[in-house]
């Protein structure tokens, strides 16, 4: 056997390659990683944590106003965005600090540089550098795609979302899905005039339709601004330093910051990984099977390099799966059937399982059961606002297979139910649950 200097040499510390190198380590296996930027990856460092944080942050405008109709002298309050930036990114240097510490911890050496791939066994590392490995794994995640179109390099991505230097008053949201949504939400509500953009009539394809219109309709009240059928022709600066866009189907429109949340490529770029004999499919995703295997034996992915399912706990059971399988002894691929998703709009919207129409087109018969209501707390605070919880059923058993909803606290909410649904339990199991009473989550045992 060759003597190679690792047993796993690991490409991207982010939420995939964190958990692979970590559970990998301590199995016994000798592993380094390989972070050009930051450990901890796009979950961590600029994806759902600090805009999490953003989002609890955008929530205190209504809770503050909310507050004055449950008793409370709230005075008109002065938004700071510097301050909510900067405490943002503090606790992002903190969480880098944690994930270093924990490979360290483990025993995994860390180079804090590029790595490509120089070979089936083999990794150059920027500063010249080669190490061999018995197996190799790429972990590099993805980017944000800024479409092609004169101007377009003044638009900012969800990389720098959260560097910026002020609020904007007016901001252009590129983009019809869970990113350009949520953003949506944060700026709507810290007092920004918010215009998104998307070439369809159709936001957050892929989840089902009655909860997605709900958050439609009521962004609409919330003062959002939606611009469908149209597409970018050009973006320029003025003289006063807005940028003037020009958009297919609506006049031009002024605004202060661009933001493109149009989708997502695999960072696959530059990697090496071709010429090795990796193959990569037409959206630059590395092809792998089920076990996380690329065409080269010793190569392996995982997270959204694959662009299997691009969300972060896949991403760390693909890595659990993959470190337990090739150094644990204990084989185990991931079920990507069930996986539960969550949009932190305002308010946000969470499902598992089949929506209504892929149930009708694979199952045939269904029934589907649903509570439209206001939670309580909007009643009192005379907040016009409706929550939706929808249960889809498989007609002749009555097993649930999904499960939608959207209003306060859904996602909270879901992660629980979603157990019920992978557990293929049935309308009547949750009919003989005994109401927690009262809270929103009794909805889905009383479902009519």
């Amino acid at each position: 056997m060759p003597d190679f200097d690792y047993d796993l040499f690991v490409i991207g510390a982010g939420s995939g390659g964190v958990r692979a190198s970590r559970v990998s380590a301590a199995h016994g296996a000798r592993v380094a990683v390989a972070e050009e930027y930051r450990v901890g990856g796009t979950c961590v460092i600029r994806g759902c944590v600090p805009k999490k944080l953003l989002i609890f942050g955008a929530h205190f405008a209504e809770d503050l106003k909310d507050a004055r109709r449950f008793g409370w002298d709230v005075p008109d309050c002065h938004f700071d965005w510097a301050t909510l930036r900067d405490n943002v990114l503090a606790d992002v240097d903190r969480l880098n600090g944690l994930y270093t510490q924990t490979l360290h911890n483990n025993q995994v050496e860390v180079f804090q540089e590029r790595a490509t791939v120089s070979g089936p066994n083999e990794v150059t590392l920027a500063s010249g550098r080669k190490v061999s490995a018995k197996h190799i794994l790429i972990a590099t995640g993805a980017h944000p795609l800024v479409p092609a179109f004169p101007g377009s390099e003044l638009g900012i991505t969800s990389n720098e979302v959260f560097h910026i230097d002020k609020l904007p008053k007016r901001v252009l949201i590129a983009g019809g899905g869970y990113i350009a949504n949520e953003f949506a939400g944060i700026f709507n509500e810290l007092g920004s005039h918010v215009t998104l953009v998307n070439r369809t009539d159709v936001i957050l394809r892929g989840y089902d339709h009655s909860i997605r219109d709900r958050l439609l309709q009521i962004s609409i009240t919330k003062g959002i601004d939606f611009r469908f059928h149209s597409e970018f022709r050009k973006i320029e600066q003025t003289e006063g330093g807005a940028l003037r866009v020009e958009l297919s189907k609506f006049e031009p429109i002024e605004v202060d910051c661009v933001l493109f949340a149009t989708g997502r490529v695999p960072n696959t770029k530059g990697l090496g990984l071709e010429d090795v004999g990796v193959e990569i499919d037409d959206m630059g995703a590395i092809k792998v099977d089920d076990e996380n295997r690329s065409s080269v034996d010793s190569i392996f992915a995982v997270g959204d390099v694959t662009n299997r399912v691009q969300l972060t706990p896949v991403a760390i059971r693909e890595g659990q799966a993959f470190a337990d399988t090739i150094f644990g002894n204990k084989p185990h691929k991931v079920d990507y059937s069930c996986i539960p998703n969550a949009v932190f709009s305002h308010p946000p919207m969470a499902g598992v399982g089949m929506t209504e129409s892929e149930a009708k087109n694979k199952l045939g018969s269904i029934a589907v059961y649903q509570s439209d209501f206001r939670a309580m707390k909007n009643v009192l605070a005379d907040r016009n606002e409706r929550a939706l919880y929808k249960m889809v059923c498989e007609g002749t058993t009555g097993r649930v297979v999904g499960l939608h909803m959207i209003g306060p606290d859904a996602p909270e909410i879901l992660q629980a139910a979603a157990v019920a649904v992978k557990a293929g339990l049935t309308k009547d199991a949750f009919d003989q649950t005994v109401a927690l009473h009262p809270t929103m989550a009794e909805e889905l045992v009383l479902l009519k």
